[in-house]
């Protein structure tokens, strides 16, 4: 549950955050970056992402304390995975903010669509919210005095945007691109042909002049175009075996798991794997040849193995 206020000891990133008027929450895994965007003056502050449910109190301490005497308008989702606005409905209670999420999520939410929204598919639990206006790929936005383009980012997420300030050179990027790497290919594992805008997405970015990304996990980086080199070859990888891909998938959906809840028996993590929907499907589309015990013993293994996870008599435990 580590997370800090990333105010930087590197001038370059510190003078641009400043510019901008953010601040950064660098959390972890298991609920995503925040950034904050305090007006100079008159206006309220705005949050981009509220990161995963159980870590809600630790959102909204990071959010009051950088807050002073703000008050908090809006919170805006770059996409609506779980660990992006699990804190949406606590920052509501709290506050009073207005929600924005990404257009084609607009129903989603309004409809409260547990499998289009894919909480039930990937065996993660989201408070239900409601939410107020859209980011439309296209709009420019105002955060903090300075205007921020709303770009497309589908691949991890076909829903997903960015945010781009273009006299900063910086790129709020979500999970669309990492320091090392991009988040899960998640339409892929519905059958989709998502690879393809993965790469779109990377060709989009590398198109733009950006100096300064702030990920949706890990730390603000620069050295952009190595990273986007990086994300290439992963994608690369990913394109020749999408077995690895979807294996790739599978663990990162279990460790996800296993950060949410840090123990659980054996029987209880076998019973969320039998109604985890997404696992089901990588299981039958890409590995049907091994049953599913064996194939999940398998994964369970290979994450033993790299020290993601220990098993040890009917435990697991996340490490």
């Amino acid at each position: 549950m580590a997370s800090k206020v990333l105010r930087s000891s590197v001038p370059e990133l510190a003078d641009r955050l400043e510019a901008a008027g953010a601040t950064v929450f660098e959390r972890g895994w298991l609920s995503s970056n925040n950034v904050l965007f305090l007006p100079a003056s008159g206006a309220g502050a705005t949050l981009v992402d509220s990161g995963y449910w159980t870590h809600q109190s630790q959102t909204l301490e990071l959010t009051r304390r950088a807050l002073g005497e703000v008050r908090l308008e809006a919170l805006l989702n770059t996409h609506l995975h779980s660990d992006h606005c699990g804190g949406n409905e606590a920052l509501v209670q709290a506050f009073g903010c207005r929600i924005s999420v990404p257009s084609g999520e607009y129903k989603k939410v309004h409809d409260w669509d547990e499998s289009a929204l894919t909480y039930r598919p990937t065996g993660q639990h989201c408070p239900r919210f409601s939410c107020d206006g859209v980011l439309a790929p296209g709009d420019v936005i105002l955060l903090a005095g300075r205007s921020w383009n709303v770009i497309a980012s589908p691949g991890h997420d076909p829903e997903s945007v960015m945010l781009y300030e273009p006299d900063l050179r910086l790129l709020i990027s979500a999970d669309a691109l990492w320091e090392d790497g991009f988040g899960v290919v998640f339409p892929e594992l519905e059958g989709q042909d998502a690879f393809s805008d993965v790469r779109s997405t990377l060709d989009l970015i590398a198109s733009l002049p950006v100096e300064w990304v702030i990920p949706g996990h890990g730390r603000p980086f620069t050295g952009v175009a190595a990273a986007i080199d990086r994300a290439r070859a992963r994608l690369v990888r990913f394109e020749a075996d999408p077995r690895r891909h979807a294996a790739h998938a599978a663990k990162v959906l279990i460790k996800f798991h296993l950060l949410e809840v840090q123990t659980q028996s054996l029987a209880d993590l076998h019973a969320w794997l039998d109604a985890t929907q997404y696992l089901a499907a990588v299981h039958r589309t890409h590995f049907a040849s091994a049953s599913v015990e064996s194939w999940r013993a398998e994964l369970l293994e290979s994450l033993h193995k790299s020290r993601a996870i220990e098993v040890s008599h009917g435990v697991v435990r996340n490490l």
